[in-house]
């Protein structure tokens, strides 16, 4: 089996793969200061509860955009599953593709592992829109070539930010407002069509500069924990894929697999 860590900046991600069926899935709060002792102690548990024992898993693979969180997690995986993990993009868990901007280096790995997976996926030219801390819309061309995007405050960000630092607005949820009216009667219909209405409106106004600037016809990808409430009230996205990076994770790892395997 294959353990599949992909280590964001609010959550980690735990997944289990035979091949590339996605078995199990969890999650626990990113923090940096959590050991790899820590790590096991929760991940045990939860394989135990599935009836998995540790030595089926025989690979990890890691995705992070939080530096300081890589540490302890290879100490994870080699104290506890006593396996060298792969880290995505160093390696023979290389990218593999054509990072076609000014500064490779730069791009996160989460966004390079969605680009790898939406080009396995879907054919043509590509937007993947990533739902996550910051909402990230990457542009794919057809060969698979990644070749820019935008970073954007997350919604959550941007509401955050906005009681923050205001001295009377009150912390809301984010869902879809319960009426088409953008117009608020009280306090917190205001604030939620605000942040609600106004990143649609974002959304559609960046996808279609981006398909304009493209100037080929481009599928949208739409990935992260808020791309299904979206989806419920814009038509722009072609296909909303929950597991794009986890999948990316576990075809890099079987491409290390099949290199390892060809040296040998």
């Amino acid at each position: 089996m294959l353990l599949a860590i992909d280590a964001g900046n609010t959550n980690v991600v735990f997944a289990l793969f035979e091949g590339r069926k996605l078995k199990a899935r969890w999650r626990i709060a990113t923090d940096p200061r959590r050991t790899g002792d820590e790590y096991a102690v929760w991940l045990m548990q939860l394989l135990e509860i599935r009836g998995i024992k540790r030595e089926e898993i025989t690979q990890i693979i890691v995705c992070t955009v939080v530096p300081r969180a890589l540490h302890n997690i290879q100490v994870l995986a080699s104290n506890y599953f006593f396996v060298e993990p792969l880290i995505a993009g160093q390696g023979t868990a290389d990218y593999g593709i054509d990072l076609d901007v000014d500064q490779p280096s730069s791009v996160g790995a989460d966004r390079a592992v969605n680009a790898i997976a939406a080009h396995a996926k879907y054919p043509g030219d590509l937007i993947v829109v990533d739902f996550g801390t910051a909402t990230t819309f990457d542009v794919i061309d057809f060969h698979g070539a990644y070749k820019g995007g935008i970073i954007a405050p997350g919604i959550n960000l941007s509401l955050d930010a906005l009681v923050g630092n205001t001295a009377m607005l009150p912390r809301i949820a984010i869902r879809v407002p319960d009426s088409k009216s953008v117009i608020g009667t009280n306090t917190e219909d205001a604030m939620l069509i605000g942040v609600f209405w106004g990143y649609v409106a974002m959304m559609e106004g960046l996808i279609a500069r981006m398909r304009e600037q493209i100037g080929r016809p481009a599928k949208v990808i739409a990935t992260g924990g808020l791309a299904v409430l979206f989806d419920e009230v814009t038509d722009i996205f072609d296909a909303v894929d929950a597991d794009l990076t986890l999948d990316g994770l576990a075809l890099l790892a079987e491409r290390a697999a099949a290199q390892g395997s060809e040296t040998k």
